[in-house]
């Protein structure tokens, strides 16, 4: 008598987590990647930097803000002004 087969199936795949980049397309100059974030976590403090034209934009952070957030909110801001 023989042992009968297993039906199990091999553990899925995992997927790679890709890393969130850190510099960004500036809204200014229109340069990709020329925009780099900085957090400080112990001020509170996103300040977001182009290398190009050196515009700089500064927000409030909390410990969940990811350095995409601090640029979001710098095109949230620069659309509020292109409104008024």
């Amino acid at each position: 008598m023989g042992k009968r087969k297993s039906n199990r199936k091999p553990p899925p795949k995992q997927k790679r987590v890709e890393a969130l980049t850190q510099a960004f397309a500036c809204p200014f100059c229109s340069h990709d990647r020329s925009c780099e974030v900085k957090i400080d976590r112990k001020a509170n403090v996103g300040t977001i930097e182009c290398r190009m034209c050196q515009e700089v934009y500064s927000t409030a952070t909390h410990y969940l803000t990811e350095p995409l957030d601090v640029y979001n909110s710098w095109i949230d801001a620069c659309e509020e002004q292109n409104c008024e």
